[in-house]
């Protein structure tokens, strides 16, 4: 059994495509009246058919009252840090602690730098990841004194006032895969999200992954059961069982319950782009896997 100390979470990923102009909202919308602990969404800025990620974050916290909001996750290169984590402790503020900050190094390099961005090789948008995350964390750091110094290859920020502070500790979570990235997340995010899809061995290779992480964090005097290991899915519920995630709920809250026991998944996001599946993941699925862990660790 894996066990990392975190409460379980559920919620969308939510992913309309061509769909009316206020789908992902009114999606949003139904995912905090089901229940759902949190509601995000992708960030492609140089996709014409979507919103922008952060006016719709923005939007879907002013139209929720409980649920936390993320991007799923939010494209790096394509968003300056310092300002960044302004946006997001005022985002915060404003939505009374329902902030968290999913972020990526980046993907589709001619998109990025069609974009006007910088093309990086993977290893150094890794690194300008983690100077980013650097600069995040110490714009938040208010109570600290002097301005954010960081001196990176990357991003240089030299004596930048502080704050605000946002209004309760946002969780940084990284979407890593490969060696390097998995090893970043060890050292400097608050959390993992993958998505499950984008794993060719599938959720056996898990196991590994979050060796990579553990061991990093360990290497770098961080309690690796501090990071959070959330996990994108996706799935369709049928009368009877057609596989992995397709299937009646009672079989969803087995295989779910399977990766937090096994892999010490603690957030699961559903893809999702139907209010039906959205409420029916909310109403059957979650409470279902919850009692399973709860019975199976407590035994």
């Amino acid at each position: 059994m894996t066990d990392y100390g975190h409460d379980l979470l559920f919620g969308a990923f939510i992913t309309p495509v061509n769909q009316p102009p206020t789908q992902a909202v009114d999606l949003a919308v139904t995912a905090d009246r089901a229940g759902l602990d949190l509601v995000t969404f992708q960030d492609h800025p140089y996709q014409p058919r979507f919103h922008d990620t952060w006016t719709l974050l923005s939007y879907v916290a002013s139209r929720t009252s409980r649920v936390r909001v993320a991007g799923n996750v939010l494209n790096l290169p394509l968003r300056q840090p310092a300002v960044l984590a302004r946006a997001a402790a005022s985002l915060d503020l404003l939505s009374g602690g329902r902030f968290e900050l999913g972020i990526c190094a980046g993907g589709l390099c001619d998109a990025i730098e069609a974009m006007g961005g910088r093309r990086l090789s993977p290893g150094q948008a890794a690194d300008a990841l983690e100077e980013a995350i650097r600069v995040i964390r110490e714009v938040w750091d208010a109570g600290a004194r002097g301005g954010v110094r960081v001196k990176g290859e990357y991003y240089h920020v030299d004596g930048a006032k502080r704050g605000p502070a946002p209004a309760h500790d946002i969780g940084v979570w990284v979407g890593a895969y490969k060696p390097r990235m998995l090893e970043l997340t060890g050292r400097a995010a608050d959390g993992w999200l993958p998505t499950l899809g984008y794993i060719p061995e599938g959720p056996a290779a898990l196991t590994g992954m979050n060796r990579r992480i553990d061991e990093a964090a360990r290497a770098a005097g961080r309690d690796p059961a501090a990071i959070r290991r959330l996990l994108n899915i996706n799935g369709r519920f049928a009368a009877w069982d057609r596989g992995h995630l397709a299937g009646p709920p009672a079989q969803w809250a087995e295989q779910l319950a399977e990766l937090t026991l096994d892999h010490g998944v603690t957030a699961f996001l559903l893809a999702a782009d139907d209010a039906p599946t959205i409420e029916r993941f909310a109403a059957e699925v979650a409470p279902a896997t919850r009692e399973l862990v709860t019975a199976e660790r407590a035994g």
